[in-house]
C-alpha cells in the first residue's frame, strides 16, 4: 500500500467540503416550530357511525381541514398524516392557539332536520323523534337528518340587505344536496302544527331553527337557504368556514398542541451556536496541546464537520429542532473519538517500530482504528434510530440530526482529517523533527501505564460489587423520591411566560390558585439561560382556561408573553410512556445482538450490563435530584446507551486484540494491559466531549441545559464502568465460560491480518 493518500480520498474530502459549501451557502435550513416560533396541533380521527377511521378516512380529513387552515390566513402552513390515523399541522407564527384549535378541531357535523312538534311539559316522545334545545333554549322534537355538510357547495357571511349590523350565513346547496334541501322544506311547509320550522345543527347543537318563508313553501325549496341567528362578524365567518370546508368524515381529537414563542427558539439557537463555537475552541486547543501537528488538522477537519453536516441537513430536508441542535453539538464528541483513537494507535504503532518513520504508523494507526470506529458509531446510529421511530415532535427531529452528525463526524475525522494528516507528516521538516507531528513519543501518563499501572482486574469483584451498590442506591431514588415525568409521558399541560418585571414565585401561585387553577404546579425556570421565566404545569387546560392563567400571571408580572404552551392528552402521554420502556428495551436487545455479533456473547453481556448500570444511575441521580423525567430526556438516555457501548467497544476491541496475540498468558493479566493501553484515549475522548456538553449545560438554559447534565453524568459515570464495570464483568464471564480458540479460527479471520505493521520481532501491543 503506498505511504502517500490516495488520490480518491483527497479528491472525495474536497468534493464533499465543496458541495456542503455551496449548499450552505444557497439553501437555508428548515426550522421546526420550536425554534422559529408558532403552533402545531396533532388531530387524531375517531370512528364515528357510519364511518371507520383508518388511512382513506384521514386523508380525506385532512383536505376538509387543509380548507379551513387556509382561510386562516396563516403563512405557509403545513398539514400532513403521520401514521394511519394522526394530523399534524403547524402554523408558523402563530401564537394564541384557542382559534385555531376551535376551528380545526371542531368535527363540524352539520345537519339538516325536521322540527316535528314542539313537546309540552311531561309529554312522551316516540323513538323517532329527538328532544333538543333551539337556539333560545326552547325544547323541539327533531326527526332524522335528512342531510348533511357534504351536501353543501358553499357557504359566505354577509350582512342582509336590510339588517344593519346583523350577519347571516348563506348556503348554497350542491347536486347532490339539493333533492334533499328540497324533501325537507316540503315536509317542513306540510307541517304546520310545529310552524313550519327547520333545524340547522352543528355539531349536535341547534344553530337556527327558522321557520320556511311562504314563497319558500311555494316554490317548493331551491338550491340555497339563508342561516340566521345571534351571529357577530366573527361568529359568522366561522361558521361560514366550518360549513364551506365541508364536513369531517369522521371526527378529530386533539391529543397534543404546542406552541412557542420567536424569542425562545432565537435563544436557544444562539445558546447553541455559542456552545458549539465555545466547545469547538477547547476541544481544538486541547487535542492541539495534546497532539500537536495532527491534532491542529484534525480540529481544521473538525471544522468542516459543522459544514458537511448542515449540508447534509439541507440536503435532505430534514427539519432542524431544538433537540436537534444538542444532536449537532454533541455528534463533535464522536468526531473527536475517533481522531483520538487514531493518533493513540498512531503513536503505539511508531513507538514499536525500528525504523520511526511517521507516515507508516499513521497509515496503521487509522487501519486499525477502523473497526472500533464503525463499530461504536453503529451502537450511536441504532439509537438515533430508535429515537427516530418511537420518539415524537422535536424530539424526533433530534434522531434525525445525531444521524446526520454521526456521518458527518466520521467523514471529517476519517477522510478530511486523514488527508490533512498525512500530508501534513510527510513534510520535510516534520520528518526532521518527528516530534512536532504529535505521534512520536507515548507521554508520560502512557509510559506510566504501561511500566507501573495498577493491576485493576485483580480486584474485579470489587468493581462489580460497587457498581450493584450504586444500582441499589439509584433503585431506592426511584423508589423513595419518585420520577417526576413530564406532561409528555403523563399528559397535561406546560405553560411558560416571560414578564415584563420580576415576579416572585410565590405571588405567581397565588395569582394562579385565585383564577381558579389551585392544584397547578408553579415554578421559576431559566427559558434564555438568563431572565427568570415563569413555568405552569397542570392536568388539563382548556385553551380558555389556559388564558386565564396567562392573564393570572399577567397581574403580577406586568406585560406577559407566552414562550411555551405544551399540551399532551393522556392517552398521548400514555402512549410516549410506553413507547419509551420499548425503545429502552429494544436498545438493550439491538445492542446486545450486534456486540454478540462483533464480539464473544460474553463480551456482549458485559457491555449491555454495564451499560445499564450508567443509565441506572443517571435516571437514580435525576429521581433523588428532583428533575423532570421528558422526550429530552429520553434523547440523552438513548444517547448515553449509544456513548456508553461507544466506549465500551473501543476497550473491548482492544482486550480482542491482546488475548488473540497472547492465549498463553494469563486472562487477567492480558485484559488489565488491554485496558492500560486505552486509558489515554479514554481520558483524551472523554475531555474533549465533556467541554462541549459542559459549554452546552452553562448556555443552553432550561431548555437544553438538563439535557447536557444528563449526558455529562452519563459520560462520566460511563468512563468508569467501562473501565472497570464491563471489563471485569467481562473477565467474570470469560473465566466461567472460557473461550474455544480452534473453534474461532474456523469462524473468525484476524481483523489485522492484512496490516504490515513493520515489526519483526511480534512485539505485543
Amino acid at each position: 500500500m503506498s505511504l502517500r493518500a490516495p488520490v480518491w480520498r483527497a479528491l472525495a474530502a474536497f468534493a464533499v467540503v465543496a458541495a456542503a459549501l455551496a449548499l450552505a451557502l444557497t439553501s437555508s435550513a428548515k426550522l421546526g416550530l420550536d425554534l422559529k416560533g408558532g403552533t402545531q396541533i396533532v388531530l387524531e380521527t375517531k370512528d364515528s357511525d357510519r364511518v371507520t377511521a383508518d388511512a382513506e378516512s384521514t386523508d380525506r380529513a385532512l383536505e376538509v381541514l387543509r380548507g379551513r387552515v387556509d382561510a386562516l390566513g396563516v403563512a405557509e402552513p403545513t398539514l400532513a398524516r403521520s401514521g394511519e390515523k394522526r394530523i399534524i399541522v403547524e402554523l408558523p407564527g402563530l401564537q394564541d392557539p384557542r382559534e385555531a384549535a376551535k376551528v380545526i378541531g371542531r368535527t363540524a357535523q352539520l345537519t339538516f332536520h325536521e322540527v316535528l312538534r314542539i313537546p309540552q311539559p311531561g309529554e312522551e316522545f316516540t323513538d323517532e323523534e329527538r328532544i333538543v334545545q333551539d337556539e333560545s333554549g326552547a325544547p323541539i322534537a327533531l326527526g332524522p337528518a335528512v342531510l348533511d355538510g357534504n351536501g353543501v357547495s358553499d357557504a359566505v357571511a354577509t350582512t342582509p340587505e336590510q339588517g344593519i349590523g346583523q350577519w347571516v350565513v348563506n348556503v348554497d346547496f350542491n347536486g347532490g344536496g339539493q333533492d334533499g334541501w328540497r324533501e325537507l322544506v316540503r315536509s317542513a311547509c306540510a307541517n304546520q302544527q310545529a310552524g313550519q320550522r327547520v333545524a340547522i345543527m352543528l355539531d349536535n347543537e341547534v344553530i337556527s331553527s327558522p321557520g320556511v318563508v311562504p314563497d319558500l313553501c311555494a316554490a317548493g325549496g331551491s338550491n340555497a337557504t339563508t342561516i340566521s341567528g345571534s351571529f357577530t362578524q366573527s361568529s359568522a365567518k366561522d361558521l361560514a368556514v366550518l360549513i364551506k370546508g365541508g364536513a369531517l368524515p369522521v371526527p378529530v381529537e386533539v391529543i397534543e398542541q404546542r406552541t412557542v414563542g420567536p424569542t425562545l427558539g432565537k435563544a436557544a439557537i444562539d445558546a447553541s451556536i455559542e456552545a458549539a463555537i465555545i466547545g469547538i475552541t477547547l476541544t481544538g486547543l486541547f487535542i492541539v496541546v495534546v497532539y500537536r501537528l495532527v491534532g491542529f488538522m484534525a480540529t481544521i477537519a473538525l471544522g468542516t464537520y459543522a459544514l458537511i453536516a448542515y449540508g447534509l441537513l439541507v440536503w435532505l430536508g430534514a427539519t432542524l429542532t431544538l433537540p436537534g441542535l444538542a444532536g449537532f453539538v454533541l455528534a463533535i464528541g464522536l468526531a473527536i473519538d475517533a481522531n483520538v483513537l487514531v493518533f493513540e494507535r498512531a503513536r503505539e504503532e511508531h513507538a514499536a517500530r525500528e525504523r520511526g518513520e511517521l507516515s507508516p504508523a499513521l497509515e496503521t494507526g487509522f487501519t486499525k482504528a477502523w473497526s472500533a470506529i464503525i463499530d461504536s458509531n453503529v451502537t450511536t446510529l441504532l439509537a438515533a434510530g430508535l429515537l427516530f421511530f418511537l420518539a415524537s415532535g422535536p424530539v424526533k427531529g433530534f434522531g434525525v440530526t445525531l444521524s446526520i452528525g454521526v456521518i458527518a463526524s466520521m467523514f471529517s475525522a476519517l477522510v478530511v482529517a486523514r488527508v490533512l494528516a498525512e500530508w501534513a507528516v510527510r513534510r520535510r521538516p516534520v520528518r526532521s523533527h518527528p516530534a512536532w507531528s504529535g505521534i512520536a513519543g507515548t507521554g508520560r501518563l502512557r509510559r506510566w501505564l504501561t511500566e507501573d499501572g495498577p493491576n485493576l482486574m485483580r480486584r474485579s469483584g470489587t468493581w462489580i460489587a460497587v457498581t450493584a451498590l450504586v444500582g441499589v442506591v439509584s433503585v431506592l431514588g426511584i423508589v423513595v423520591r419518585g420520577l417526576d415525568l413530564g406532561v409528555e409521558f403523563t399528559g397535561g399541560r406546560l405553560l411558560e411566560y416571560s414578564t415584563s418585571k420580576q415576579v416572585d414565585v410565590e405571588e405567581a401561585r397565588e395569582a394562579v390558585s385565585d383564577a381558579g387553577f389551585p392544584t397547578a404546579v408553579v415554578q421559576a425556570s431559566s427559558g434564555d439561560g438568563e431572565t427568570e421565566n415563569i413555568t405552569v404545569r397542570s392536568s388539563e387546560l382548556t385553551n380558555d382556561e389556559a388564558f386565564a392563567v396567562e392573564r393570572a400571571i399577567g397581574t403580577v408580572g406586568g406585560d406577559v408573553t407566552k414562550e411555551r404552551d405544551e399540551l399532551i392528552g393522556p392517552s398521548l402521554g400514555d402512549e410516549l410512556r410506553k413507547k419509551a420502556l420499548i425503545a429502552f428495551a429494544i436498545a438493550i436487545a439491538a445492542q446486545m445482538i450486534y456486540l454478540a455479533w462483533r464480539f464473544r456473547w460474553t463480551f456482549a453481556a458485559a457491555a449491555v450490563l454495564s451499560m445499564s448500570s450508567v443509565v441506572l444511575t443517571v435516571i437514580g441521580t435525576f429521581a433523588w435530584w428532583g428533575k423532570p423525567i421528558d422526550g429530552v430526556f429520553l434523547a440523552a438516555v438513548l444517547s448515553i446507551i449509544g456513548l456508553a457501548v461507544n466506549d465500551t467497544i473501543v476497550v473491548f476491541d482492544r482486550i480482542r486484540e491482546h488475548t488473540a496475540e497472547n492465549r498463553s498468558r494469563p486472562l487477567r493479566e492480558v485484559v488489565n494491559e488491554a485496558i492500560l493501553h486505552t486509558v489515554p484515549r479514554t481520558v483524551n475522548t472523554g475531555l474533549g466531549a465533556m467541554f462541549i456538553l459542559a459549554a452546552l449545560a452553562f448556555l443552553g438554559g432550561d431548555s437544553l441545559t438538563d439535557f447536557a447534565i444528563a449526558l455529562l453524568l452519563g459520560l462520566s459515570v460511563g468512563i468508569l464502568s467501562t473501565i472497570f464495570t464491563a471489563s471485569a464483568l467481562a473477565v467474570v464471564l470469560e473465566e466461567r465460560w472460557p473461550f474455544d480458540e480452534q473453534r474461532a479460527r474456523q469462524r473468525t479471520p484476524d481483523p489485522y491480518a492484512h496490516i504490515d505493521d513493520g515489526r519483526s520481532d511480534g512485539a505485543v501491543i
